[in-house]
């Protein structure tokens, strides 16, 4: 019954969070997680026979929590900040009926629940990023070895005839959360020392990595040698099987060695394996338990939440009117404006709904390359891409990075401060200036920018903003001061143009 109220409480965190294991593969395995934390229950049924209901009052103080956390993200609609509440909700629970000490002994079924929450978006895409780096230079660094010419930009291996982009599909983190799983679910049958436990899970991580860079590596010596068909259809998607199925005999090899390592080195065949369920003795006469009172406060609490959650009215968003980028002009006092579209493969990845990308020449020398990304919503998973996370992918070095006030502009009526980013491409070098401008504020902090909008989701039903870029490259020998200039003269220029767009 308190699992019923406690589902209908969460059931909008709940909704999302199941369609996200069914359309994002990272999660297609979350499925199975609250079945097998079930299974691992009912392995110890026997034990949970004769639990004592101890109950404890700090169980009471996580529900609450959970319930908060619950209220804030119907409130502003934020997905992972119900389903987090959900989670503190259901631990909360357990300890307010067994107690602390009961529930420490139930911590992998416990613990294991927390790997079916899909991490934020934000978070997704910077680690996807980063993968995705990390993967295209020891794939690369695996194909010269073979004597095999190849040239990386970022995510992008160029093999001349073939250019091979390690993009979401092969950042490795299709592999990664569900070896995770897997890891910790072999953790917890391994019978060793705790640290040899941890040590398995945690090489889950490295494990993955590793494997996926071979993979990539192995697709660029096939290129080479058969066609770029190697690396399309339905061998690219067996070797994906292949490396994940690989990944795990790795930690299982990882097991067998850690099973002779220390003083009681056992055969890992005696460490390893579910303990056979005790059965309950049916002839027992019933054991008749009380509810600890820190359980029935918190099922009136979690039972009074679900009916405030279910009786709330539906919150509308607030999408402000503002003018489409079609109309921004081309010409920006001195600046004249040549425009280009990008391809959709970028576009279904930005998920945005306006954007201007533009080229600004001055003079016949001068150029800036303008360009804003807007977004009417940033809830379900669409949000500004930051620079700081897009340009390494496309092969550029960060070799300067700060913030800086944008002398003499100003931004709803405040001091114009934009990141500074000096970017290096083997001899060319770029100078970019950026800012999230966002329903009023000028943010330059990526974490800062989430953290309002949960804020003004929650107080203003508003969650629109967009990212400003402008990037100038410096002529060979240039000094970056002009580079400074530029984008300051063109910053004055085109910030008071863009209230019409993004508006306050």
């Amino acid at each position: 019954m308190v699992a019923v109220i406690t589902a209908a409480m969460m059931q909008t965190g709940i909704d999302h969070m199941i369609a996200t294991w069914l359309e994002r593969e990272e999660y297609s395995h979350a499925l199975l997680i609250p079945v097998i934390s079930a299974y691992l229950l009912w392995q110890r049924r026997g034990e949970l026979a004769r639990l004592e209901f101890n109950g404890s009052w700090g169980g009471v103080a996580l529900v609450v929590f959970g319930a908060l956390l619950q209220i804030a993200g119907v409130l502003a609609t934020v997905d992972v900040v119900q389903q987090y509440g959900l989670l503190l909700a259901i631990y909360g629970l357990v300890v307010a009926l067994i107690g602390v000490r009961s529930a420490m002994n139930l911590w992998a079924p416990l613990l294991l629940l927390a790997l079916m929450v899909p991490l934020p978006e934000f978070l997704l895409q910077n680690f996807s990023a980063q993968l995705q780096l990390i993967s295209s230079q020891i794939g690369v660094w695996f194909i010269r070895l073979f004597d095999i010419s190849v040239f990386v930009e970022g995510n992008v291996i160029d093999l001349g005839g073939y250019k091979l982009q390690v993009a979401e599909a092969c950042d490795g983190l299709r592999y990664l959360f569900p070896l995770m799983t897997m890891g910790f679910i072999m953790a917890y049958m391994f019978k060793v020392e705790m640290w040899k436990r941890w040590l398995l899970f945690v090489s889950s991580i490295p494990v993955t990595i590793l494997m996926n860079s071979f993979r990539i590596g192995t697709i660029g010596v096939m290129v080479e040698h058969w066609g770029h068909k190697m690396a399309e259809g339905f061998l690219h998607d067996f070797q994906g099987w292949a490396v994940f199925m690989t990944s795990a005999g790795v930690l299982l090899l990882e097991m067998m060695l850690l099973a002779r390592i220390g003083k009681n080195r056992r055969p890992w065949r005696e460490v390893f394996g579910l303990d056979e369920a005790e059965p309950i003795d049916s002839s027992a006469p019933p054991v008749h338990r009380a509810a600890p009172a820190s359980f029935i406060v918190s099922t009136v609490i979690v039972s009074a939440f679900a009916a405030g959650v279910m009786l709330a009215p539906e919150r509308a968003e607030a999408i402000p009117k503002r003018e489409s980028f079609f109309a921004f002009p081309n010409q920006v006092e001195s600046w004249t404006g040549k425009r280009s579209a990008m391809e959709q493969i970028f576009l279904d990845q930005l998920k945005l709904d306006d954007y201007i990308i533009s080229d600004y020449m001055r003079g016949g020398r001068e150029a800036v390359n303008f360009y804003v990304a807007w977004y009417d919503s940033q809830r379900a998973g669409s949000s500004a891409h930051s620079p700081r996370s897009c340009l390494p992918g496309g092969g550029w070095r960060m070799t300067e990075f700060d913030e800086v006030e944008v002398a003499g502009v100003q931004v709803a009526g405040k001091p114009l401060r934009a990141n500074r980013v000096q970017i290096e491409l083997g001899s060319r070098k770029q100078l970019v200036y950026y800012w999230f401008q966002q329903r009023g504020r000028v943010i330059t902090n990526e974490y800062l920018v989430k953290w309002y909008l949960f804020l003004d989701s929650l107080t203003r039903q508003r969650t629109d903003g967009a990212l400003v870029r402008l990037v100038t490259p410096l002529a060979i020998g240039e000094p970056v001061q002009n580079g400074d200039r530029r984008l300051v003269e063109f910053a004055g220029q085109v910030a008071p143009r863009l209230e019409r767009y993004i508006p306050d």
